[in-house]
């Protein structure tokens, strides 16, 4: 398959590029940044650490959902709105791994998902996939005595907080409760706060040095804690698993799927 990168100049588009290069099935289809970049012009493979290729950086996103049979989009989120019309028009699958989406954007998505195979997640690591439905299951079984604290901790360059992973793991111990988030969330503790509302869904949010994703939700009992945790040691896991949802589209009908989807776990 032929695999279009949006952002492929930053720390994960080079990383995507390194997987694609080293997948069976796999074609690098080109890449794209902003229009103004420093790195348009410059072939795509060199930047990633490779030989050249002689396939260069472009800043035509609509080209490259054209010439590409699915294009992987880990960008902002004000981009993948855009890239949510192109892939409308296009009728091309889409990864998307933005972070930070407003309602209406993620509204676009769904839009998309209407024309295109898109499949969505706010981490593409086959662990934290895991993780997911294990919080699940274990927020449904320990009930509310156990007090739920999701933390996470990412390198000083990551812009938003909570990490849209520290969400999705709040919306499944959510899900496991049969509660909505948004009433129960608490993401923010300063000053005289009062004793824990019972029934909330806390987040913790730590930066700094050059940290690819730890994640732990905690269950805070009376005598006992239960502890599930997931560090990424490299973005190498997250380029792998979204590879594989690339892959994974081929002959897909148009729909909004979950990497859940893709591991069969759903």
């Amino acid at each position: 398959m032929k695999i279009g990168i949006l952002g492929c100049a930053g720390r994960m588009g080079q990383m995507l590029v390194q997987q694609i290069l080293a997948t069976d099935g796999a074609e690098l289809a080109g890449g794209t940044e902003a229009p103004g970049s420093a790195a348009v012009g410059q072939d795509i493979a060199g930047l990633a650490g490779f030989d050249a290729s002689g396939i260069v950086v472009g800043d035509d996103a609509r080209a490259l959902f054209e010439g590409s049979d699915v294009v992987i989009d880990f960008t902002v989120p004000a981009a993948t709105a855009d890239h949510a019309r192109m892939a409308s028009g296009t009728g091309t699958a889409w990864i998307v791994g933005t972070t930070g989406l407003s309602a209406a954007q993620q509204d676009l998505i769904a839009q998309a998902a209407a024309k295109a195979a898109v499949v969505q997640a706010a981490n593409f690591s086959v662990g934290v996939n895991l993780l997911l439905g294990l919080t699940e299951q274990v927020a449904g079984a320990l009930g509310d005595d156990y007090d739920i604290e999701v933390i996470e901790m990412h390198h000083r360059h990551k812009v938003d907080a909570p990490s849209g992973t520290a969400l999705a793991l709040g919306e499944a111990a959510a899900a496991g409760r049969g509660v909505d988030l948004g009433a129960v969330s608490q993401r923010g503790r300063d000053g005289h706060t009062g004793p824990r509302r019972a029934g909330d869904i806390g987040f913790a949010t730590l930066r700094g040095g050059d940290v690819a994703g730890d994640h732990t939700v905690l269950f805070a009992g009376d005598g006992e804690r239960v502890e599930l945790t997931h560090k990424a040691g490299s973005r190498a896991v997250f380029a792998s698993g979204a590879v594989r949802a690339a892959l994974w589209t081929e002959g897909r009908a148009p729909g909004l799927y979950s990497m859940r989807d893709v591991l069969a776990l759903a």
